[in-house]
């Protein structure tokens, strides 16, 4: 599993950086220690991803700064079409809606 996760966080980078102009930046991200994180922005660098919040969470905070090792899943909250999920080199067709 640790080697998943190291391998994970680079996947990640890439798929942030290849996030598609025309595709909202919007969705939920999932972290390792178990919390779902709703984001409309984000920055990337080479190590960590920055989100912000339209709200702020309980805390106050409106943004957060994770390291890319941390990510297990994204969740899309946009409808999002199929041509653009090409640039992250997904492959075959998805049910019309």
């Amino acid at each position: 599993m640790e080697k998943q996760e190291k391998m994970g966080g680079s996947s990640w980078t890439e798929f942030f950086q290849a996030w598609p102009a025309e595709m909202p930046r919007r969705g939920v991200v999932i972290t390792s220690w178990s919390e779902q994180i709703p984001f409309d922005g984000f920055l990337v660098n080479p190590a960590f991803l920055l989100i912000s919040r339209q709200t702020p969470d309980s805390l106050g905070a409106r943004m957060v700064i994770l390291p890319f090792e941390n990510l297990t899943a994204l969740k899309l909250t946009e409808v999002v079409k199929a041509k653009s999920l090409q640039a992250f080199r997904f492959e075959g067709s998805l049910a019309q809606r």
